[in-house]
């Protein structure tokens, strides 16, 4: 059951701490930024896996992370968590005039580009590339700048898959002694163009509703299953996977996919 008073509760622990607690009165607002990061990333493991319990539990570390910088900032003089939260409530509110202020509804990346003097503005650079791409996207979508349909985002994969193709059929990246690619200028044009390629999925998942970094993770979670079934496979059969040829790991993923499709092995 929910306890009234447990999120002031909670900040008042959180100042107690920061008074008796010599671990937690020596953090600062740098110290604390690697587990900041980290707690927001098991709450995405969490919400991941579905796992309720999990998420509560997730959230709750984030929430301390919250609290400390609240209560750092309190400190400084600078903010407390009341402002913290009056500032969110002003922004909601802002956000959905419509609802709150008898204003007319207007898309909220709209609303924010008045407020923007570049495209990138607010932005973080450490965003993961896939979310970052879908986050500008978003935001020139938003003032206009898009295809009116998913046909266009199509047809432009089609376009940098076919510029990539031509790449590397006229200049290829050059490879060492040792097989790794040379990084020169005929490396980064392909790197270029692959990047191309990319950000056009990328934007071809906006269109459809979708992101790509979910959609990436879904592939990739797919790829670690059935590798793993060739992998099981091989042991079953004696083969070593690292001394195996490739007509032979082939060979096994044709047959672990093929299992998957009659619903004798995992997706």
């Amino acid at each position: 059951m929910q306890r009234p008073g447990a999120l002031a509760d909670a900040l008042a622990l959180m100042r107690d701490l920061r008074r008796r607690c010599a671990w937690d009165a020596a953090q600062t607002h740098d110290s604390l930024r690697p587990y900041l990061v980290e707690e927001s990333l098991e709450v995405d493991d969490a919400l991941r896996a579905g796992d309720d319990r999990r998420l509560r539990d997730e959230l709750g570390d984030l929430l301390l992370q919250i609290l400390f910088h609240s209560v750092i900032a309190e400190e400084r003089a600078a903010f407390t968590l009341d402002d913290v939260a009056a500032g969110l409530i002003a922004k909601m509110r802002a956000r959905h005039p419509h609802l709150y202020d008898g204003g007319v509804q207007e898309p909220w990346e709209r609303m924010k580009a008045k407020r923007r003097t570049a495209i990138a503005d607010g932005l973080p650079l450490s965003l993961p590339a896939l979310h970052r791409a879908h986050r500008l996207q978003e935001r020139a979508a938003g003032i206009g700048f898009d295809w009116p349909d998913a046909r266009g985002a199509v047809d432009k994969v089609a376009e940098e898959f076919a510029e990539v193709r031509e790449q590397l059929a006229t200049d290829p990246p050059a490879l060492d002694a040792s097989g790794a690619p040379v990084r020169d200028d005929r490396y980064a044009r392909t790197e270029e163009e692959l990047g191309d390629l990319l950000f056009a999925c990328v934007n071809l998942c906006r269109k459809l509703g979708m992101h790509a970094g979910p959609a990436l993770d879904r592939a990739t979670a797919k790829f670690v299953a059935r590798f793993s079934a060739v992998e099981a496979l091989a042991r079953e059969r004696g083969i070593v996977v690292g001394d195996a040829s490739l007509e032979t790991l082939d060979a096994l993923w044709d047959e672990v996919k093929a299992g998957v499709a009659r619903g004798d092995a995992t997706e």
